[in-house]
């Protein structure tokens, strides 16, 4: 068996990689979702890259390949192994960029062999991606690293998964010796804006097992996201002429103010919590004077500790209103996605077969967990449980986004291998 898999290594280690050429392409079609629609996808343009993704799919041979009204690719690549008792497995990815930074326009640009420079970025030579300020440029030396000009994101959060998965599929067509069981592929719409699974037909999709492609460091597996919910608190204050509103009116974009003045300043906010901290984060605040709104993201690993977050806020919000007693605040909280940890536990294997992918891939596993969510979240508790590996992608929804051409082959390496993996271990 060993030398069966340094023999499949050594194959590997000579694929005819197209990730880079896909990639480049892929990011200079504009896919930022956009938060304000109410349409699925969010902004029509998704659909320019999941369209040329089915063109490329068919293109290889993928005869089903296809994208849905709501610009979702489904996708199937057959087994070629005689064993039947193999679990479909299913890698996605998600085309959308964040809505934090511009997405049109990007133009990538390859920064050859790095050795530790200062990337000054020509378009806007404000932007300056520095060492001291992104310390994995240290594990780059040597490297080839893409980022875009400086006037946009990237997008390799997430067309790098996205170039990965299709150029693992190309060479897992191209390499017959490489045995795997039926291989779905998955590309989501409006991740970024927390819908990427919303209409996901499962039926269709058909897969027992998922990994998304939408991670950082080479080596990362991360089984574990926050549990997150929503909050809105929607204020109702009295209104009176400003000239004659003594004693009378209570100002609802007072109040939401000072609700959000009165929240937690050093701990229990995105900016003063790290590792399995949780926090309670103000997002949007708008209204005028007898109406007023305040939404909010809560964020846990444990959901009794969030829950116990949402009692805070009801807290706050309670303490605030004894003030304004002639005025009305009402707290709503509704569910976002769940930690995946809690489902993946229950199939350690699907973590397991990760870790082995990723050592034959000649990389150091490190299991983490995720202070976010990915589709993966969702999909784990729609019935395809989904932990998320490495994609390469760093400095993510901003301007200094970077990822490195040999870290989206060592990724496509070990898709690979995990595809080898399940179908050894069937």
């Amino acid at each position: 068996m060993l030398s069966f898999l340094n023999l499949e290594l050594e194959t590997m280690q000579k694929f005819n990689h197209t990730v880079a050429e896909r990639f480049l392409r892929y990011v200079q079609i504009d896919t930022q979702a956009d938060p304000m629609s109410d349409t699925t996808p969010s902004s029509e343009k998704q659909k320019n890259l999941s369209r040329l993704l089915v063109e490329e799919l068919k293109e290889m041979g993928i005869e089903d390949a296809e994208m849905d009204d709501f610009g979702y690719v489904y996708a199937t690549l057959p087994a070629n192994t005689d064993k039947t008792n193999i679990p479909t497995l299913c890698f996605c990815s998600h085309v959308d960029t964040a809505p934090d930074a511009s997405g049109t326009g990007v133009k990538p640009i390859v920064h050859h062999n790095y050795q530790g420079q200062d990337i000054v970025l020509p378009d806007d030579t404000t932007q300056v991606i520095r060492l001291a300020d992104y310390p994995y440029l240290k594990t780059q030396m040597g490297n080839d690293i893409i980022t875009a000009s400086g006037l946009t994101l990237l997008g390799a959060d997430d067309k790098a998964g996205v170039a990965e998965i299709m150029d693992a599929v190309y060479q897992l067509i191209h390499t017959p010796s490489v045995k795997h069981g039926r291989v779905r592929i998955l590309f989501t719409p409006d991740e970024e804006i927390g819908r990427g699974v919303d209409n996901v037909d499962m039926q269709k999709l058909n897969a027992d097992f998922g990994y998304t492609l939408d991670g950082g460091p080479i080596g990362d597996i991360e089984n574990e996201t926050f549990s997150a919910d929503g909050a809105t608190i929607k204020i109702q204050g009295v209104a009176a002429h400003p000239g004659y509103a003594k004693g009378k009116m209570e100002n609802a974009i007072k109040i939401a103010s000072d609700i959000v003045s009165a929240l937690p300043k050093d701990h229990l906010t995105p900016e003063t919590t790290e590792g399995k901290q949780g926090f309670i984060h103000p997002t949007k605040i708008e209204g005028s004077l007898e109406n007023a709104s305040v939404s909010f993201i809560l964020r846990d690993f444990d959901d009794v500790l969030l829950a116990e977050k949402a009692t805070i806020l009801r807290g706050i919000m309670d303490k605030v209103m004894a003030n304004y007693p002639q005025s009305k605040a009402e707290l709503m909280v509704f569910e976002q996605y769940r930690n995946m940890k809690v489902m993946l536990d229950k199939y350690p294997q699907i973590t397991e077969y990760a870790i082995e992918a990723t050592k034959r891939a000649g990389l150091t596993p490190h299991l983490g967990s995720i202070r976010g969510g990915t589709d993966g979240s969702r999909l784990s508790f729609m019935g395809l449980p989904c932990p998320n590996l490495f994609a390469g992608e760093q400095a993510i929804h901003s301007r200094h986004e970077f990822v490195s051409v040999q870290d989206m082959e060592k990724a496509v390496a070990m898709i690979v291998h995990l595809c080898a993996v399940w179908e050894e271990k069937s």
